[in-house]
């Protein structure tokens, strides 16, 4: 962890939205080949494939659940969260961990690529042609070279009771 970043964690700073000045870290994942990020202090690990248990009854974008390590963590199919065509059959995820309220969550993904340092000055808002079910759970965007980076909001993606039906 940076001190940049140490600095941001001891003074509250929220790790959902970027503030002014200075720089913000992310993890950097793709999801249908849209480059996302996830405040670096908001995830707790990054894992390859794994067995994950289907849970009966439960909305379409709990995946199932899988052990970390001896603890039981609710899976979320981020393509289906998103509004997304579900992953070809047999292709490879990945899984973000994120904390929520004392409970682990993995967001599946198709890639995790590297942790990327921004400026803050860079930071802007959701665009006015981002689709409605993106714009739910971006808290905003940064222009890279020919890309945007989709800044998602652990706290909105993992809302389960708010989720669309």
């Amino acid at each position: 962890m940076t001190d940049q970043t140490m600095l941001a964690a001891r003074s509250g700073a929220s790790p959902d939205v970027p503030a002014s000045g200075g720089q913000d870290v992310f993890v950097t994942l793709s999801v249908d080949n849209q480059l996302c990020g996830i405040p670096v202090l908001a995830v707790r690990d990054v894992l390859g494939p794994q067995i994950i248990t289907r849970i009966p009854l439960a909305p379409p974008e709990v995946a199932g659940s899988l052990n970390l390590r001896g603890r039981i963590v609710t899976a979320i199919d981020l393509r289906r969260r998103l509004g997304l065509q579900p992953q070809p059959h047999g292709a490879i995820q990945m899984s973000v961990v994120a904390e929520q309220g004392g409970e682990l969550y993995a967001l599946l993904v198709d890639q995790v690529s590297e942790v990327m340092s921004l400026p803050r000055g860079q930071f802007e808002r959701n665009p006015p042609t981002l689709s409605a079910e993106w714009g739910r759970y971006s808290s905003g965007i940064y222009r890279l070279q020919g890309r945007l980076l989709a800044v998602l909001d652990i706290s909105r993606l993992l809302a389960l009771s708010h989720a669309p039906v």
